[in-house]
């Protein structure tokens, strides 16, 4: 449509429309125009209906009757996507292939939905991934995650060099620890007995070793059997991931369980740098007459360095927390009193003739000052018609000294990481802690694992640790949304617990954000997203369909908006 304006012959100016039907072409190299027909007498209707069905559009008649003849959940699936588009998910993965389609359906599914394959095929089927992805088998998905297996180390190097070089991570710091996930079957070849840190006895495991920034961000795992304790295991799983960082001064921060002595030795002949803590009984010996270890030494502060000969070439942070050491305080003293009260039903039994053998006295006595650990502050004496018990003082005394106290060990000088730092660093294993609570807990299940062969076992790990890292970027994105706290305070002692912010307090007594509009969990929003669907349309009288996307609610279109601005 052109437009011009004119001064007609009484010398009033006049604009004029005209409208015309032209194409353009090609003769000879050069384009030209043709006019096929002049469009301005047309009604504006009419003119803007030729331009719709020119461009396209399929034109339906205003008296026609519309009918739904599907709608699919699209919007929690249309989240992940958009969320992996703009962290160039996709294209770390790999080439696009049939694989790596199927791969992102599987993480989406994982995320949104976690299951075992078979019922993700399902999964697949009652969202729009299954008119997008087509036909998909078990076998096809078996074949995506034995392609993403192979790729795992590109990716993870990929990752790796993205969150810790240097740039990125100057302080050098690199979260690791060890968990375990059962095993369904008996023929995985990575299955074994081992320490169950899910306290779920009595059945096969696997163990697997997680990597991840000092803000919780998962970036390489390593599956070993489930009965693995040897540190070389340990030191070898550490090399290969410094090898995948590219540095050569990183520094894994695990916890006393897991950097025990026997991997600081292993570790010391690498050039890693570690920070750990020490158990129990290594405190207590620091704390002997004359130790280094006084309570003096928090008088003004809560934290304070000290040195042994026990550990050369090591910085040692003493730290103490009291309200820790009030709760423990208050914990023991109701142990006690429940211990003495069980202790009360046995020695009337004892008593009253109905248990006079003291083998049989001493262990139901034995199970019952062990339930609780409680044996060690409890002096006893048992006879084949009589029991007694006292509380033993210097051992309580003795523990109740350490009350709060938790000593840091670390190979890293106070040049580069001083004693405060040292000690955020140490609690920043909270993190390693969430991505293991995510992974085990309805957010993404991991277990248990149902895969026979070692490579679909680890190739499902990985899956698993994939989805975490997006579940890690979605939650940060979503978290104005959510009960979450987006600006905890962090504590100028570092010893000091932390807190909530007030706004998270209010967020959470009230229910509603700041606007005034409800509060969701995490898995409550992606539950809302999921209620944007895709519509398949058609027309009464025609056999043609199409699709119309559902408005966004407020809090979709919001939420859309939350997670462009954090892949920017």
């Amino acid at each position: 449509m052109n437009t011009s304006n004119r001064v007609n012959k009484n010398g009033v100016e006049v604009q004029y429309r005209s409208v015309l039907l032209r194409r353009s072409y090609r003769e000879e190299g050069k384009v030209k125009h043709e006019t096929l027909a002049n469009l301005s007498a047309l009604p504006e209707p009419a003119i803007e209906t030729l331009k719709a069905s020119l461009a396209g559009r399929t034109m339906v008649e205003a008296g026609a009757q519309l009918v739904l003849a599907r709608s699919l959940p699209h919007g929690h699936i249309e989240a992940v996507y958009a969320l992996a588009k703009g962290l160039c998910f996709e294209s770390m993965l790999g080439p696009a292939c049939r694989e790596r389609d199927l791969i992102m359906a599987l993480l989406a599914a994982r995320i949104c939905a976690p299951s075992p394959k078979l019922a993700t095929l399902s999964w697949f089927a009652d969202t729009t991934l299954g008119p997008d992805l087509g036909p998909v088998s078990t076998d096809d998905l078996y074949r995506a995650m034995d392609w993403l297996y192979k790729r795992q180390g590109r990716i993870e190097k990929t990752l790796a060099r993205k969150y810790l070089r240097t740039e990125q991570n100057p302080e050098k710091p690199a979260l690791f620890d060890l968990s375990s996930s059962w095993v369904t079957g008996t023929h995985n070849p990575l299955a074994a007995h081992g320490y169950s840190r899910d306290k779920k006895r009595g059945v096969e495991q696997i163990e697997y070793g997680m990597l991840a920034t000092r803000a919780g961000i998962p970036i390489a795992v390593r599956v070993v059997p489930g009965n693995t304790a040897d540190p070389a295991a340990f030191i070898g799983i550490a090399a290969e991931i410094q090898a995948l960082a590219g540095v050569d001064d990183m520094v894994m921060v695990g916890d006393r369980g897991m950097i025990t002595s026997a991997r600081i030795r292993e570790l010391k002949k690498t050039s890693l740098g570690w920070v750990s803590a020490l158990r129990n009984s290594a405190i207590q010996a620091l704390a002997e007459d004359q130790g280094p270890l006084q309570m003096s030494l928090f008088d003004e502060q809560n934290l304070a360095e000290i040195s042994h000969p026990d550990y050369p070439g090591e910085r040692l942070i003493a730290c103490y927390n009291p309200p820790v050491a009030a709760r423990r305080s208050r914990k023991r003293e109701e142990l006690l009193q429940v211990t003495e009260e069980r202790l009360k039903v046995i020695q009337a039994a004892v008593s009253a003739g109905r248990l006079t053998n003291a083998g049989k006295t001493g262990v139901r006595v034995g199970k019952t000052v062990g339930l609780n650990n409680m044996a060690k502050h409890f002096i006893i004496t048992i006879t084949d018609t009589t029991l007694s018990y006292a509380r033993n003082p210097e051992s309580i005394a003795r523990e109740a000294d350490l009350d709060g106290i938790y000593i840091i060990r670390t190979s890293v000088d106070a040049d580069t990481m001083d004693a405060a730092e040292t000690v955020r660093v140490y609690k920043a294993l909270a993190n390693v802690e969430k991505i293991f609570k995510t992974l085990k807990s309805r957010d993404l299940q991991i277990r248990p694992v149902y895969h026979h062969t070692e490579e679909r076992t680890r190739a499902h790990v990985f899956l698993c640790m994939l989805a975490g890292h997006l579940t890690w970027h979605l939650r940060e994105a979503l978290n104005p949304l959510t009960y979450t706290d987006e600006n905890r305070p962090v504590p100028e002692e570092p010893v000091a617990s932390v807190h909530r912010s007030i706004a998270a307090q209010t967020k959470a007594h009230t229910q509603k954000l700041a606007d005034g509009t409800p509060a969701r969990s995490y898995q409550g929003l992606l539950t809302h997203l999921a209620t944007r669907t895709r519509n398949t349309m058609n027309i009464i009288g025609t056999t043609g369909t199409f699709e119309l996307l559902a408005v966004p609610t407020p809090i979709q279109h919001q939420a859309a908006i939350l997670i462009q601005d954090h892949t920017k």
